[in-house]
């Protein structure tokens, strides 16, 4: 019962479209705007740097909560692996947008830091670096989504979490499968820094 209903807030909590929410209350819609994605960058290139940052904190939460709850509760591994599988998905495809969401990243870290922080750190430091090094976001968020399941498995994670990092990885970078061509064309927009 109890991981039931932990399944369902998580799927629910995932689904939360974040960023369309910052959007909508400043006039946008961000599902028309820029690279028409609900995620935090495109919240930051066509609403504003606030409302982008606001995203990302929202969304990496989103991951994080349902996944640290799990543990909290002492929920079976697998169970755990299946809420933190829940948010994602959520993300991805929320209730709430027609089941038309964000690529996952930031949510995808929120559930790192909950079930294996020590790679979910070593993501992020991959993503500074392909971000500070190129300016793209998107190829940063593949890299690290990529090396996602190699750096779970360095830090001798479970073999459900390691499994966890093959999946959300992969969707990860199937949801980027614009900006891969974007990016073979040679088009594909850099980000401003502060």
């Amino acid at each position: 019962m109890t991981a039931g209903l932990v399944l369902v807030f998580a799927y629910l909590l995932g689904s939360v479209p974040t960023g369309f929410l910052m959007g909508y209350f400043s006039g946008v819609d961000v599902r028309r705007a820029g690279s028409r994605n609900v995620g935090a960058t495109n919240v930051a290139r066509v609403v504003g740097k606030k409302q982008g940052l606001i995203t990302l904190l929202v969304d990496v939460a989103k991951g994080y909560i349902p996944a640290i709850l799990s543990v909290w509760l002492a929920l079976d591994d697998a169970v755990t692996g299946l809420v933190a599988l829940a948010a994602f998905l959520g993300h991805l495809y929320p209730v709430f947008l027609r089941f038309q969401g964000g690529k996952g990243v930031a949510t995808a870290l929120g559930v790192f830091l909950a079930v294996a922080p020590w790679a979910a750190a070593a993501m992020a430091g991959v993503f500074g670096l392909i971000a500070a090094g190129s300016r793209v976001v998107s190829l940063a968020s593949m890299t690290a989504a990529a090396a996602a399941p190699i750096l779970l498995w360095m830090f001798s994670y479970p073999t459900y979490t390691v499994g966890l990092g093959w999946l959300i990885g992969l969707a990860i970078i199937v949801r980027h499968r614009e900006n891969i061509r974007r990016l073979i064309a040679g088009v594909e927009p850099r980000f401003r820094f502060p």
